[in-house]
C-alpha cells in the first residue's frame, strides 16, 4: 500500500537507525524496489531503451557483494494486480504520471526515472543464471516478503515505506543505507555497512504503543480510504507539538496518537474528528480503515515451502479466481517464468502497458506489437468468448483504456490453455512464428539463440511506423550480432543527449515487439529459446550508431574485428532483407504471401548493396561465395548479374593490391567502415 510521506520523514531522524555490519544470514529481498534502485542508484542512460549489459554487470556486483559476506538471497517480486481493484486510482494515477516524464525525458533529455522495457526481465534472467531463488507473488508481494522474513528471523532489504509497518522480529535493511560497494573486512570476515531499522525504535521515539503502527498508516492515508478527500478532511498537522520547527502531516498525527493504548478507541476518535458524516460514510471509513490496518496482519508465509522444495504455493482462496487460472501455470508463474501479465489477462481483462521514453507527438510503441498480444488474448481467452482485453495505453500524453479483440488466425482449435502445455512442440512453435509472419525454414540458418530475436526483427521492419531506414536495421544488426565494442564506443557519447525522436521510437516499437514475443513464447512453453538480453541490445551505443551514420563517418572504433560476428550479421541481413521481398504488402496478413513476379519484390540494389558491403572487409572466394549464395536465395537466379559483375570486379580488385602493398594495407584498415 505504501505510507505517503513516510520515508522522507524517517529520513529526517536518522536517530532511529542502528549501524549494522551485516554478514552470514538470509535476506529477503524485495525484487521490485531492488530493480528500480540498482538502476536509478547508478549512472545507467535511461532515455535511449536500456544500458542493460551494464545492468547485468551491477546486478551481478551486487550478488558477489552478498556471498562474498555469506549473505543468501532470496528475492521476491510482485505479481499481477490486485484483484479488488483498490489500487486502480492510485496505479491509474501514476501512469498519467509516467506519460509525462517520458515525453519530458524524451524532450529535454533528462532523467525522469523511467525504466527501460525489458530492465526487469535482465534482472530475472540476470539472477537465473546466477542461481539465485526467487519467487514472483500472485499479487502484491509486501506481505508474502515479511511473512517470509517473520518466519526466518531475518531482515528484509527495500526502501518501502510498508515494511517500516510491519512488526519484523530482524527488522529492516533500507536500501538506500546498504553499503553493497563498499564491503570491509573485520578479521576474516567480510561485511557490509549498512542500518538497520525496527519498529521499536520508531516506538520509543515517537513515545505511540507498536500496536498503534498499523492504524497510524490507515489514518495516514491508505489504498482504501483517501482521509484527505473526505468532505471534512483531518488538518493532522495542527496537531504537531508546540514548537516543533517542521509540524508536518505524520508528525502531528504521531503526537495525537499518543495518549491512545488501543487501535479501536483511535479509530472512534478519529471518526469523531471528521464531524457530520453521515451513517452511510461511516461504514465506509471504518471499513476502509480496518481494511487498510489488516494489511499489516501477517498471514503464515507461502513462499517458504516453495523456497525449499520448490513447490508452488496454493492458489487464493477466492471464488473469482478458482478455475480461470490452470494449475500448470502456477510454478512457472512462481519461478518467473512466466509473465504474470497472464494473470490480469484472466482475471481482469486488462492489461497495462508500458510507457517507454517516447516523444507525446509519436503513436505508442505498443500499437506494433499488438496483434502479437491479440494471438496471446486468443490463447488466454479462448475460442468463441465474448470477451475483450482492455489495454491501458496512450494517446498522444493521455491515458486511453483501449478495448482488444483476441485473435485465432494460425491457432489450431485443438489447443486449449488447460492443455497447453501438453500440445505438440511442433504446434506451438507454429503459432508463434505465425504471429511473427516468419518460416522455420528461413531462420535455419541461424544459431538457436537468435530464432526469436532475428523474428521479431523481421516483425518490425514490416510493421513499424515509420518504416524504418537501412540504418536502423543495421544497428539493429549489429548489436544483436555481437559485433560492436561494447563499452569503448561511447566514451564521448554523452549520455544524457536526448534521443532523436524518430530513432527513440523505432528502438521502442523494436523492444516492446520483443518484449511481447517472449511473452507469447513463454505462455507457449519457450518453443524457441528465450535470448539473453543483456547481450542484445545496448540503447546508447546503438544510437550513437545511427548517429555516426548519419552523419557520414566511420565505424571501426565500434566494430571488433571479428570474422565470426561479420559472418553472422551477414546472414541475418539477407533472411531479414529475404523476408521483406517475399511479405505481404503492408496492411495485409503477415503469414500471407502476395503473388508477386521478382520484379515486384525488394529492389535488388537495396539487397545486393547491403550484402556486398558486408564482405568487402575480407579477401577471400569463400566469404564471396557466401554472399552470392544468400542473394540467390533472397531474389531469382536471373537478378545475380550484378553480384557476379561485383564478383569479377573483386576479383581485379585482388590484383591490383598484390601489385600495390600500400593499398592492400588501407583496405584492411578499412574493416568494417562500409556499414
Amino acid at each position: 500500500m505504501g505510507v505517503r510521506g513516510l520515508v522522507t520523514f524517517i529520513e529526517k531522524h536518522p536517530q532511529i537507525y542502528r549501524d549494522v555490519r551485516f554478514m552470514k544470514s538470509r535476506l529477503v529481498i524485495d525484487g521490485s524496489n531492488l530493480v528500480h534502485f540498482l538502476y536509478f542508484d547508478s549512472d545507467l542512460d535511461q532515455n535511449h531503451g536500456g544500458e542493460y549489459a551494464g545492468f547485468e554487470e551491477l546486478i551481478e556486483k551486487f550478488i558477489a557483494a552478498l556471498r562474498a559476506c555469506e549473505v543468501a538471497p532470496y528475492v521476491v517480486m510482485d505479481g499481477g494486480s490486485d484483484q479488488t481493484d483498490k489500487k486502480l486510482e492510485t496505479v491509474t494515477k501514476r501512469a498519467e504520471d509516467r506519460i509525462q516524464k517520458a515525453h519530458r525525458a524524451a524532450v529535454d533529455g533528462g532523467k525522469a526515472g523511467i525504466l527501460p522495457q525489458l530492465a526487469k526481465l535482465v534482472f530475472i534472467q540476470t539472477l537465473a543464471r546466477l542461481e539465485v531463488p526467487v519467487a514472483r507473488c500472485f499479487a502484491e508481494a509486501d506481505q508474502e516478503i515479511a511473512s517470509l522474513a517473520r518466519e526466518w528471523q531475518c531482515p528484509v532489504l527495500s526502501r518501502d515505506s510498508d515494511f517500516y509497518i510491519f512488526d519484523l522480529p530482524a527488522g529492516l535493511l533500507p536500501i538506500s543505507h546498504f553499503q553493497w560497494e563498499g564491503v570491509k573486512q573485520r578479521g576474516l570476515q567480510s561485511y557490509i555497512p549498512c542500518k538497520g531499522y525496527n519498529i521499536s525504535s520508531f516506538c520509543t521515539l515517537f513515545n505511540i504503543q507498536r500496536q498503534l503502527l498499523p492504524t497510524f498508516a490507515a489514518l495516514a492515508g491508505n489504498d482504501y480510504v483517501k482521509l484527505e478527500t473526505m468532505d471534512s478532511p483531518i488538518s493532522w498537522a495542527q496537531y504537531a507539538p508546540a514548537g516543533s520547527a517542521t509540524a508536518s502531516r505524520l508528525e502531528g498525527l504521531l503526537h495525537w496518537l499518543k495518549i491512545f493504548q488501543q487501535p479501536q478507541e483511535a479509530l472512534e476518535a478519529a471518526l469523531q474528528l471528521m464531524g457530520g458524516l453521515t451513517t452511510k460514510k461511516k461504514l465506509k471509513v471504518q471499513q476502509g480503515l480496518a481494511l487498510g490496518m489488516e494489511e499489516y496482519e501477517l498471514p503464515p508465509s507461502t513462499l517458504m515451502r516453495f523456497f525449499m522444495d520448490g513447490v508452488a504455493p496454493p492458489f487464493p482462496e477466492e471464488e473469482e479466481v478458482a478455475g480461470l487460472v490452470p494449475d500448470w501455470t502456477w510454478l512457472p508463474l512462481t519461478q518467473s517464468r512466466l509473465t504474470t501479465d497472464i494473470l490480469d489477462v484472466l482475471l481482469l481483462k486488462r492489461m497495462s502497458l508500458g510507457f517507454p521514453v517516447d516523444h507525446g507527438n509519436m503513436p505508442s510503441a505498443c500499437l506494433t506489437s499488438r496483434p502479437i498480444r491479440q494471438v496471446m488474448y486468443g490463447l488466454l481467452l479462448g475460442r468463441g468468448t465474448q470477451f475483450h482485453v482492455e489495454e491501458r495505453d496512450r494517446d498522444g500524453l493521455q491515458l486511453k483504456f483501449n478495448p482488444v479483440h483476441p485473435t485465432f488466425k494460425g491457432v489450431p482449435k485443438q489447443l486449449k490453455l488447460d492443455s497447453l502445455d501438453k500440445a505438440e512442440p511442433s504446434q506451438r512453435l507454429q503459432v508463434l512464428l505465425g504471429a511473427l509472419g516468419v518460416s522455420q525454414a528461413s531462420l535455419s540458418c541461424l544459431p538457436a539463440h537468435l530464432h526469436l530475436p532475428v523474428a521479431v526483427t523481421c516483425y518490425w521492419f514490416q510493421r513499424a511506423q515509420p518504416t524504418p531506414d537501412l540504418g536502423l536495421l543495421k544497428a539493429l544488426v549489429l548489436s544483436i550480432g555481437d559485433a560492436l565494442k561494447k563499452g569503448t564506443a561511447v566514451q564521448n557519447y554523452h549520455s544524457n543527449l536526448k534521443p532523436h525522436v524518430n530513432v527513440a521510437h523505432a528502438f521502442n516499437q523494436w523492444q516492446s515487439c520483443l518484449k511481447d514475443s517472449i511473452h507469447l513464447n513463454q505462455l507457449l512453453g519457450w518453443p524457441l529459446p528465450e535470448p539473453c538480453m543483456a547481450r542484445l541490445y545496448e540503447g546508447t551505443l546503438v544510437h550513437q550508431l545511427v548517429h555516426t551514420m548519419r552523419s557520414g563517418r566511420k565505424l571501426r572504433n565500434f566494430l571488433k574485428n571479428d570474422r565470426s560476428s561479420a559472418k553472422l550479421c551477414r546472414t541475418m541481413l539477407s533472411v531479414i532483407h529475404q523476408f521483406k521481398a517475399q511479405v505481404a504488402v503492408p496492411g495485409t496478413s503477415q503469414t500471407q504471401k502476395k503473388p508477386t513476379s521478382p520484379r515486384q519484390r525488394l529492389p535488388l540494389d537495396d539487397l545486393t548493396t547491403n550484402l556486398q558491403q558486408l564482405f568487402i572487409m575480407y579477401d577471400d572466394e569463400e566469404t564471396e561465395n557466401e554472399v552470392i549464395s544468400a542473394v540467390r536465395a533472397a531474389q531469382d537466379l536471373q537478378f545475380v548479374d550484378k553480384v557476379s559483375w561485383r564478383t569479377r570486379h573483386k576479383a581485379k580488385e585482388r590484383n591490383n593490391r598484390c601489385k600495390n602493398p600500400e593499398l592492400a594495407r588501407k583496405t584492411e584498415c578499412r574493416g568494417w567502415d562500409i556499414l
